[in-house]
């Protein structure tokens, strides 16, 4: 009974296809909760093929819908002993849209298909093949010991691609059932495809439109051009005094006081790593005097997501009514949520742009957190990757994107570590969704490797967290 042997089980057993097998028949399963009439196939996901998953890891599981919003929730644990540390796992078995008649050479996207060194699929990536890689490095850790050495409570959500609905009240109702020490997950890319990493919460997120209605109607630009107000002309001032141009943000508000020395700390063993799928980066754009990864991982930005005014398909002589903008602020802790809108209104007002109207879109929101990246639980984290891997991994202080992981730390008062299966360039949410299957097979082991560890000492225990 070896660390050594758990990694070379965790290599063979993937080496073996029999891994292959088993995340293709999750992608086969259409769980597409922005399709209402995928309902079957989502509950199916969790009843037919996680609970028995569950049950032969020997955890005991229940299943609870949420008839308002459409969506299912799978509770699994498994609980050796009251003096363990508990583990929280989570996971989302719901994909995005499948997109079938948009993907590259006809490739189903419900079909795991394998192409010049990568494997394609509706999911691979987000989430089912993330967490496909950790159940079965828990299976493998539990062959190979006969017990995990800790207390393994999972989560999976069938929602999270249309918002998570539901997951904030599940967890205040059910916060008990879910009281665990750390929440170990896995979702995201890493910093790049050939790098371990693991990240340590995520930027917030929010949406929010920009319009100006001048009048009713469009009028004759020869008649009235240089007598009407354009909207159009307008909302692009109004948007430019927000950032400058080369898309530094403006408002105080909307920025941390600093980037903080801890943050600062780990992100210069960081570098952005463009692959053959990555766009060409603008080094000028952002706040000046950050290094690349600090614009990502620690500090905001502002987008403009999607604009228009007057009739873009059919262009006519005319001065528009009104003008509209989708725009969305990703934020870092430090910046108040609270905050956003009123200063956003006080900064348009002082720069003459009162006629813009502000509604928030509050379908698409999250908060930022982050766990410190001087705790503990970090640099234990990080030795188990580097013992399994033989590489130290890239440590981000929050996923450059949006998770729910202010529901764990807020709510559940958890810390967070992630343990990213995917990289940049995967395509998730768009046709071609694909992995390298090195990151899948480095994955499984790097898994393996730290439920291994779990067992034997971790900063919970108040013991050595030397592994």
């Amino acid at each position: 009974m070896s660390r050594a042997r758990v990694l070379d089980t965790a290599h063979q057993y993937f080496d073996s296809g029999a891994f292959k097998t088993l995340l293709a028949k999750r992608i086969a399963q259409p769980t597409e909760s922005q399709n209402p009439a995928r309902q079957a196939a989502l509950l199916a996901y969790l009843e037919a093929d996680l609970v028995p998953t569950f049950h032969a890891l020997g955890f005991t599981t229940e299943v609870f819908p949420d008839h308002a919003n459409g969506t299912y929730f799978l509770y699994a644990a498994r609980l050796e002993n009251e003096h363990n540390t508990t583990v929280l796992g989570y996971g989302h078995g719901d994909v995005v849209l499948g997109m079938e008649d948009q993907w590259e050479g006809h490739v189903n996207p419900w079909q795991l298909t394998e192409h010049k060194q990568r494997w394609y699929g509706r999911g691979i990536a987000d989430n089912k093949g993330q967490h496909t890689v950790n159940l079965e490095a828990l299976r493998i850790v539990l062959e190979e010991r006969g017990e995990l050495g800790f207390n393994c409570k999972y989560l999976i959500e069938m929602g999270e691609e249309i918002g998570s609905p539901g997951l904030r009240e599940f967890c205040l109702k059910h916060k008990d059932l879910l009281q665990a020490d750390l929440l170990i997950a896995s979702d995201g890319p890493r910093l790049s495809a050939h790098r371990p990493t693991l990240f340590l919460g995520a930027r917030g997120c929010f949406n929010f439109d920009l319009t100006i209605h001048a009048r009713d109607g469009a009028h004759h630009s020869g008649n009235w051009g240089g007598l009407l107000s354009n909207p159009g002309i307008q909302l692009a001032h109004a948007i430019a005094c927000i950032t400058s141009a080369t898309g530094q943000i403006r408002l105080p508000d909307w920025l941390p006081d600093q980037l903080p020395d801890t943050v600062r700390q780990v992100l210069k063993d960081c570098e952005i790593e463009p692959d053959d799928n990555s766009p060409t980066i603008d080094p000028q754009w952002g706040e000046p005097g950050l290094r690349l990864a600090e614009k990502v991982y620690g500090w905001c930005s502002f987008e403009v997501l999607a604009s228009q005014t007057g009739t873009p398909d059919k262009p006519v002589s005319a001065i528009p009514p009104s003008a509209w903008a989708r725009c969305q602020l990703r934020f870092v802790v430090g910046v108040d949520p609270q905050k956003i809108l009123p200063a956003l209104r006080k900064h348009l007002d002082r720069h003459g742009f009162t006629m813009v109207d502000i509604h928030a879109d509050n379908q698409v929101q999250f908060q930022a957190s982050r766990l410190d990246p001087a705790d503990p639980w970090v640099s234990w984290v990080a030795n188990s990757i580097a013992k399994s891997t033989g590489q130290q991994p890239a440590i981000l202080p929050n996923l450059g994107g949006s998770l729910p992981n202010d529901i764990f730390t807020d709510i559940l008062n958890l810390k967070t570590v992630w343990i990213p299966h995917s990289y940049p360039g995967c395509s998730q949410h768009a046709p071609n969704e694909h992995l390298p299957p090195a990151i899948l097979r480095e994955g499984l082991a790097i898994m393996a490797g730290v439920y291994w560890d779990l067992g034997v000492s971790n900063p919970e225990r108040h013991a050595t967290t030397n592994i």
